[in-house]
């Protein structure tokens, strides 16, 4: 009995990635203008960020270190490397 269940979850997850596959290449696109869109904006806030300490009397060294810090975030590949 344990057999016939695992094999009716086999043919359940095959049709679940059947029904997914042809809208991936679509996903894919509008994730990527998404992530697009993400780091302009975070590069973009990166800038404001270190511009607003140095006008503040932060001395530019400690800026940019700072600012690295706070655009760690918006790299992607921390994301990934936290699915693994």
């Amino acid at each position: 009995m344990d057999d016939n269940i695992k094999e009716k979850e086999a043919v359940s997850a095959i049709k679940i990635f059947g029904m997914v596959l042809p809208s991936m290449p679509s996903l894919m696109i509008r994730l990527s203008g998404t992530f697009l869109r993400f780091k302009r904006r975070s590069n973009k806030a990166g800038k404001v960020f270190k511009k607003e300490l140095i006008k503040q009397g932060v001395d530019k060294e400690t800026a940019k270190g700072l600012t690295e810090t706070y655009m760690e975030g918006s790299h992607i590949r921390n994301y990934i490397q936290n699915l693994r």
